[in-house]
């Protein structure tokens, strides 16, 4: 043991614990030292929400083990309530504060592994001390008590991920609950159509959504707005994005972003020599550049990675494409890689596909809707991105695209995906094998389309609009200004269309095949992507990439 090497890895959830145990596996005889600042390690933090809503009733089920579990099991020697103060990169020592005993000690290191996360964006209004986060169980305790001594009304702020699982775990409380959101829509990486969606369901089961909101104080019993509202809140969840905790490496002469987040090659390894980093804390690669991503997914393998370059082995870096996924009041919202807001941003020529399939066979009961939207390389075919919103099935196109993405795949190539089916399952026609066929067609120029947020613009140059559903549909619900020539009367009715023509249907089948039957006519036609579907839930709105807050 004389010469067994120290690592101490400051931070003991997720990446830091994955580290330690996996170094522990590759490695029997170095000393691993876990240093933790709060009281508990290795908790399922992603699991917290449902802990305050009661669909988790234990607390000891999201902890998954304590310091003297690992020490039994993996030999390590993990110290809670040890806050690391310092690090001294050329004698190679943290300083570390024992909260417990007030008292302060240097630990020498061989190799130092911060894994320390990412902490709360807290606005500076006043009394924002008030509003509690979900970071840890302390949080969660304290949510509770509250609520357990008679919060009635709440106020989330932000409706991002965990912003609107929180919403959704208060609603299960019984609370009546307000989703402050300072941006123009709820969940800001999902395009507007899609976050449309989710809002509507938001509001549908009761929750006040106030988009556009400032927050600029918060009082005993409410919330107040820029605009002068005061929103009832007795308690106050802040979930308003999170910041990387980097302080460690930067005061160590680590370069980091201009998000604060740690720059590490792909071993894991920061610009200090013998100082590595992992999880939310770091800045990770995508395939467009360096991003924030806080997800556990990636932190937990980079954990991994790096007690492979730590015991000598070869370890090979992913691309981070931020695949994510939440379920709020029923309404599931999953996306992987770029949205095109922010393709569009970054002035990238795109193909955008929307379609609104079944998750399995529309014969087989109990079949849902659910809205999937393809965002392609106009100039390679690649996917950037996808997202989905839905109930059943959802995850796993969300999945299976994502990985397709990682495997280089191009948008057509979906097409020739041989996918699981039964009824039950899918249909014989995957929702992902539908999109490789909408993407070979737009490739192939068999199909041309107009976005929702085109639709004016083509119709104020002289398209004329065609509505082919049925003549009860289009009294249901129409686009202003639309003719309705149902589809198996297209053809006996051409000769009431000119020259240009935008056609739409439901969801966009009914419309490719009218488009098909007029371009051989001779007509210059488009169709609606989406159908109407499509542009009603974005209606009102405008893409992000146009309006004057980006």
């Amino acid at each position: 043991m004389t010469n067994a090497r120290r690592t101490v890895i400051v931070g003991g959830v997720a990446g830091g614990m994955s580290a330690a145990t996996r170094l522990r596996r590759l490695n029997e005889t170095d000393d691993i030292v876990v240093l933790e600042r709060g009281p508990h390690v290795s908790y399922a933090n992603c699991g917290l929400p449902y802990l305050v809503g009661g669909v988790i009733a234990e607390e000891g089920s999201v902890l998954l083990q304590t310091p003297r579990s690992l020490g039994a099991r993996f030999g390590l020697d993990v110290r809670t309530r040890h806050e690391v103060t310092a690090v001294d990169p050329v004698r190679k020592v943290v300083t570390v504060r024992d909260l417990a005993a007030d008292a302060a000690f240097e630990l020498a290191y061989d190799d130092l592994v911060l894994s320390t996360g990412a902490a709360p964006v807290r606005p500076a209004v006043p009394g924002i001390d008030r509003a509690l986060a979900c970071r840890d169980l302390d949080d969660v305790g304290r949510m509770m008590r509250a609520i357990d001594e008679g919060a009635a009304t709440a106020a989330v702020i932000g409706a991002g991920f965990i912003g609107l699982e929180m919403a959704e775990n208060l609603v299960r409380r019984g609370l009546a609950v307000t989703v402050l959101e300072a941006a123009p829509q709820v969940l800001g990486p999902v395009d507007v159509e899609l976050a449309a969606v989710v809002e509507s369901a938001l509001r549908a089961a009761g929750v006040a959504v106030v988009t556009g909101a400032r927050v600029v104080g918060v009082r005993s019993d409410t919330v107040v707005l820029a605009d002068g509202a005061s929103v009832p809140a007795d308690l106050v969840v802040l979930a308003a994005g999170v910041r990387p905790e980097s302080r460690l490496a930067v005061a160590a002469g680590a370069e980091v972003s201009d998000t604060g987040a740690i720059y590490v090659d792909d071993h894991q390894r920061t610009s200090v020599p013998g100082v590595y980093a992992v999880g939310d804390a770091v800045a990770k690669r995508s395939p467009r550049g360096m991003r924030d991503v806080p997800l556990a997914n990636t932190a937990n393998l980079q954990g991994r990675r790096v007690a492979d370059v730590l015991s000598g082995h070869a370890s090979t870096a992913r691309l981070t494409r931020g695949t994510a996924i939440v379920e709020v009041l029923g309404t599931v919202v999953a996306m992987t890689g770029d949205s095109e807001r922010t393709c569009r941003l970054r002035g990238i020529d795109v193909r955008v596909l929307h379609s609104h399939p079944l998750d399995h066979a529309g014969y087989y009961p109990g079949a849902e809707q659910m809205s999937l939207k393809l965002v392609v390389d106009a100039a390679d075919d690649a996917i950037l991105g996808a997202q989905a919103v839905g109930g059943t099935g959802v995850d796993k196109r969300i999945d299976v695209i994502a990985t397709a993405m990682a495997a280089g795949l191009r948008a057509s190539d979906l097409a020739n995906l041989e996918l699981a089916y039964a009824p039950q399952f899918g249909s014989a026609k995957d929702p992902v094998n539908m999109l490789g066929y909408m993407a070979e067609n737009l490739r192939d120029g068999r199909s041309r389309t107009v976005q929702w947020h085109e639709l004016d613009e083509a119709v104020a140059g002289g398209a004329r609009l065609v509505d082919v559903r049925t003549a009860g549909e289009f009294a249901q619900d129409a686009v202003a200004g639309a003719l309705n020539i149902p589809l198996d009367e297209l053809r006996a009715r051409i000769a009431e269309l000119g020259p240009s023509v935008v056609v739409y249907c439901a969801v966009g089948q009914r419309g490719h095949v009218a488009a098909r039957i007029l371009a051989q006519h001779g007509i210059d036609v488009r169709n609606l992507d989406g159908g109407i579907r499509t542009w009603r839930a974005a209606a009102g709105r405008s893409p992000a990439w146009r309006t004057s807050d980006h």
